[in-house]
């Protein structure tokens, strides 16, 4: 009977590790936050949000700074590694920095997206806008990309990852573009709601 029992827990035990979700924060250096302690990072900022309000979930940093949408999308695999039941996506802050062609980086997107989806795992889209410097045509062209494969592809959207933090000098580190510890609280409140939803989209699919 004792040992029926002990069997049970350790059974429910796994049971319930088993239920943490697992959510891949796949970006550039603004998700594995450059410049920043660990804990001040995005991942572990929304991981602490997440928990706090009861969501059993782990974010795993997948930000490597430097990263376009196009190295992003050749290192997708290997950072996905046994897989996930969800992604933040947020890539193409340097393709506008480096004045890449929009129709490049919806392309990696776009190739990335589809990848995802064919494992079956939920995403939600973090936009980008350009910077002002690369001029209104650009601009246009580029900040059209997110909310367009959003809608293509039924994907959450949030459509810009730096809302209420770019150019706020008080919430950016010296070199003004990336978030200090503050802006990072900033961007994972405004943020929560969208992850909530793809945490609740990804309970709904049985992820």
């Amino acid at each position: 009977m004792l040992l029926a029992l002990l069997l049970m827990a350790v059974a429910q035990g796994a049971s319930a590790r088993a239920e943490t979700l697992k959510i891949l924060a796949f970006g550039d250096s603004l998700t594995t936050g450059l410049g920043l302690a660990g804990e001040e990072a995005f991942p572990a900022q929304l991981q602490a949000a997440l928990r706090a309000k009861g969501h059993d979930v782990r974010i795993v940093d997948a930000g490597v700074s430097g990263d376009t949408a196009a190295a992003g999308l050749a290192r997708l695999d290997w950072s996905l590694g046994e897989g996930a039941d969800g992604v933040i996506l947020e890539l193409g802050a340097n393709d506008a920095l480096r004045g890449i062609d929009p129709a490049a980086t919806r392309a990696a997107l776009e190739e990335t997206i589809a990848r995802l989806k064919a494992r079956g795992i939920e995403i939600l889209l973090a936009g980008m806008r350009a910077p002002p410097n690369m001029g209104p045509i650009y601009s246009a062209a580029f900040d059209a990309v997110y909310p367009a494969l959003a809608q293509e592809h039924g994907l959450l959207l949030y459509p810009f990852f730096l809302d209420g933090v770019a150019a706020r000098e008080e919430l950016n580190q010296s070199d003004g573009m990336h978030p200090n510890a503050a802006g990072v609280a900033v961007v994972v409140k405004r943020i929560l709601p969208k992850v909530e939803a793809l945490i609740a989209r990804i309970r709904a699919n049985g992820s």
